[in-house]
Order: C-alpha cells, then structure tokens, then sequence
C-alpha cells in the first residue's frame, strides 16, 4: 500500500514540479521590475511580479496602463493615497492584453473607461480564452466589460494627455503597446533580459512567440519612421529601458541578420 501511495505521490507531483520549473525558467535572465521609477509626470509602480503605469491626465485624474493581478488593488490604492487621490480618480484603463494579472483591479474603478484592441476584448470580458501552451488551460477570467475598442494607429486624448495606440499581435492577439508622454508601455509583448537587450515574450504564455517577435520589428521600424518621440520603454514583467528606440532597433537589426 505505502509503495502504491509513494507511485501515486510521484505520478502527480512530477507534472506540477517539472511546470513549476519551466515557468520559472521563463523568467531567468530578466530584469528587476523598477518600483516608483518616474518619466517626467509618468510613474511606474510594481505590483505582484509586474507593473502599473500611472498616467497623469488632469490636476486630481491620472490614467493607469494595466491594472495588476491583485483584486484588491492595495498597490495602486496606496499609490493614488500617496498622491492624495482616491479610486474615483482613476478616469481611464488602458490594458496592454486581457491575462488576469493586467486585469485584476479594473472592478475597482467603475467609473473609469476601460480600453482594449478589439482582438482582445473576449479575453477581458470572459468569453474567450488564450491559445499559449499554457495559458490555454487557464480558467476564463472576467475582470469587467471594455467600454471603448481601440484601433491600431489611434490616438486617444484622456485629459490633456494623448495616448498612441499600436497593435502587438502575438503574446495575445489583441495585445497593444501604448505611447505616452514618451514612455512606450509594452506590456508583455516584449521583455528586456538582465542586459537590456529586447526579447521576445516567454513562448509558454505567449500565443505565438515568432508572431511576437515580428511585432516588435514592425514596432521599432514604424515608430523609427515615425520619428515618434520615445524616451523610456517599460516592460510589464521586466523593468524599463532609458536609451529611447535603441533597444527595439537593436532587436529588429538582430532579428533581420
């Protein structure tokens, strides 16, 4: 009997510890997310294992990029009481893609306008469900309804701030990167390994991983042209990069060789 509960033992807990293992590994090698890192009137701020954008948007109103994992929302609160605000101040959410851990706090501010690509709003809304290896499994996730789909190459103007919309396909197929007052947030469409250098999301929680790859290219080769003005790049999961487009161009230039 003991040697039939220790099999049984070990057929269960193999899968568990050989998934632990291969998530973990998928974030070796990253940088520190950078807590209370400000750009200008825009301030990042960890929450769990990622990271919130604070958006300044009128005298007593801020955006946020993403809204973190936990439900209760205690960094974002805490971030809102330090600036004297409270969650009615919260005007708009811009969510980079719908996994839970960027959706988690939306329920907390009801008066603010949620917005998503299109692509991505059965995601957020709890209809639809990832195809990444992993994420695929994951349990439908509903964190509130998306009150204004985007459009790749809009401009949303929130207060007097204006927010640049570009589409990401790849880690989700509705993912977005959002430019404003020169910080290019990108979610977890890209990452910065401990190096800094660009990478490309992990493939286990990505829906396509040369998808994403591809994203990012078509990313630095349009905001180059563009000539957009880009001073910071903030990564959800892995801190932030200081040199403007250097970064991206540095990706897209080793992608091509």
């Amino acid at each position: 009997m003991k040697r039939i509960l220790v099999t049984a033992a070990v057929v269960i807990l193999t899968p568990i510890v050989v998934l632990a293992s291969v998530v973990a590994y998928a974030f070796i090698g990253r940088q520190a997310v950078a807590d209370g890192f400000e750009a200008g009137d825009v301030r990042i701020i960890k929450e769990g294992g990622g990271s919130i954008g604070i958006v300044p948007v009128g005298s007593r109103e801020v955006a946020i990029v993403d809204a973190g994992n936990d439900k209760s929302g205690e960094a974002l609160l805490a971030e809102l009481a330090r600036r004297k605000l409270d969650a009615g101040a919260v005007t708009a959410i811009f969510l980079t893609h719908g996994h839970p851990d960027h959706t988690g706090a939306v329920a907390l501010f009801p008066n603010a306008a949620v917005m998503a690509l299109a692509p991505e709003v059965g995601l957020i809304e709890g209809t639809a469900r990832p195809s990444g290896p992993l994420t695929r499994f994951m349990p439908l996730a509903p964190a509130g309804k998306v009150t204004r789909m985007l459009a790749d190459g809009e401009t949303v103007t929130v207060g007097y701030a204006e927010v640049h919309v570009y589409a990401m396909p790849g880690h989700t197929q509705g993912s977005a990167a959002y430019l404003v007052g020169g910080v290019l947030f990108m979610g977890d469409a890209a990452d910065a390994d401990s190096n800094g250098r660009v990478i490309a999301p992990p493939w286990i929680f990505s829906d396509s991983q040369p998808q994403a790859s591809d994203s990012i290219v078509t990313l630095a080769d349009r905001l180059r042209k563009e000539k957009a003005s880009v001073r910071t790049i903030a990564f959800a999961h892995s801190g932030v990069r200081t040199e403007g487009l250097a970064p991206l161009v540095a990706f897209a230039e080793g992608a091509r060789r």
